[in-house]
């Protein structure tokens, strides 16, 4: 029973960590709600901020709600017997890979059927009464549909085969199946912007114009070739706005939301873009692949080890059928513990991605005048109401990007300093 003991330990402290964090960024926020920081004041009223401190309060909130329910949910499917029970089904349904194949489908459609309700309160409540929601339910739903569909389509082959390789390729198929992870990896980036995105939005290439051409003209002086520019429809989702650049080699693709550019002034746009050309420039894309590969060998190299541990199974309530799926409930218990026990790397996470934005400011300020930047990021974050006052430590956890006034401030410095 020692790593039952383990296990419910690192459950109890990650959901007190979160939560605590959570309380700590609602009791800052709210704490500075009455006024606009200064440095802010001439460009956001004090409506806008507090309407950005109560959305934030609302969605951290949501996000407590939430941590209970994944942690209640993980213990039914674990110690309460839930995967037990999913496993004597599949068992008698299939044989081999197929049998491990059907378990890993019927938890996935149970997970996702359990996130339905919390996912449509965030969007038809919370969203709406912030004046975000677009999203209509039929969209909602044909968005779920699409989503289970495409997830099998693409993932029902990949789980096969490493299941295969987990059956088949003896103590070292922990390697081919991090190759294969790997190498599908890479290739669904590459048909990200042309095959799968398309699914879920309308994509129309960006109009001839001035913007277009100062566009262009960037993406000359920055050394960046594109397969093009388009225009998302995410206002029929979300009046969030936002721009990015996705794809490999001769498909990258540069995406602005129609949000956006309803926002933004040319020169706005011209920073943002510059900003995301920064992360091309400065490799950042490429070191994400890399220590994403680093770290999910190790995982690999792990989950090898407590595949063929018998007590893994057992202390997380399962009999394994060792002849009809064994391989499979691996996968499942091992990626459902996993971020319990991984959380307090997170900082380390938080702040490689926030060296990163840094970077990128840094670049787009010689590609674009800093103010410019300035301006655009102060209209998005007034647009989608993003907190200017974050709680430090919960902003170390969880943000990828650096807090408003840091973020703005070095900005300023390297506009002074030109």
């Amino acid at each position: 029973m020692v790593f039952t003991e383990v296990f419910v330990l690192a459950v109890v402290l990650s959901v007190a960590l979160r939560l605590y964090l959570a309380s700590r960024q609602v009791r800052h926020i709210a704490l500075n709600r009455a006024q606009v920081p200064a440095e802010f004041r001439e460009q956001i009223s004090l409506q806008d901020h507090q309407k950005a401190a109560d959305y934030s309060i609302a969605k951290t909130r949501l996000g407590m709600i939430n941590v209970l329910i994944e942690a209640t949910i993980l213990m039914g499917f674990t110690l309460l017997g839930g995967l037990q029970w999913i496993q004597n089904f599949t068992s008698t349904a299939a044989e081999g890979i197929l049998a491990g194949l059907l378990l890993i489908a019927v938890v996935g459609f149970i997970g996702s059927v359990l996130d339905l309700p919390l996912s449509y309160y965030k969007q038809f409540v919370l969203e709406e009464r912030f004046g975000f929601n677009r999203m209509k339910k039929g969209l909602f739903i044909g968005d779920w549909l699409k989503g289970l569909l495409v997830g099998a389509l693409i993932g029902g082959p990949l789980v096969f085969a490493v299941l295969y390789l987990m059956r088949e390729a003896g103590q070292q198929w922990w390697v081919y199946a991090w190759a294969l992870w790997f190498g599908f990896s890479l290739l669904l980036i590459w048909l990200f912007p042309t095959v799968i995105a398309p699914i879920f939005n309308k994509f129309t290439p960006l109009e001839d114009g001035a913007t277009r051409q100062r566009i262009l003209n960037l993406l000359q002086r920055c050394g960046f070739d594109s397969s093009g520019l388009f225009v998302m429809d995410g206002s029929k989702r979300s009046s969030h706005g936002n721009a990015y650049f996705s794809g490999m080699g001769k498909a990258k693709r540069i995406v602005f939301f129609d949000t956006l550019l309803s926002r933004l002034n040319d020169d706005q746009i011209e920073a943002v873009l510059a900003h995301e050309l920064g992360h091309f420039k400065k490799k950042h894309i490429v070191k994400h692949l890399a220590f994403s590969g680093i770290g999910s060998l190790v995982m690999f190299y792990v989950l090898g080890l407590l595949a063929n541990t018998p007590w893994f199974y057992s202390e997380l309530g399962v009999n394994p059928d060792l002849a009809n799926g064994a391989q499979a409930m691996a996968l499942v218990l091992f990626m459902m513990v996993l971020p319990y026990f991984t959380f307090p790397i997170r900082p380390v996470m938080s702040w490689l991605s926030r060296k990163h934005e840094f970077e990128a400011d840094a670049y787009a300020a010689q590609q674009s005048a800093p103010q410019h930047l300035v301006s655009a990021l102060v209209k998005l974050y007034q647009d989608n109401a993003s907190t200017l006052t974050p709680d430090p430590l919960h902003s170390a956890f969880y943000d990828s990007h650096p807090p408003a006034s840091i973020r703005i401030s070095r900005l300023n410095s390297l506009q002074g300093a030109q």
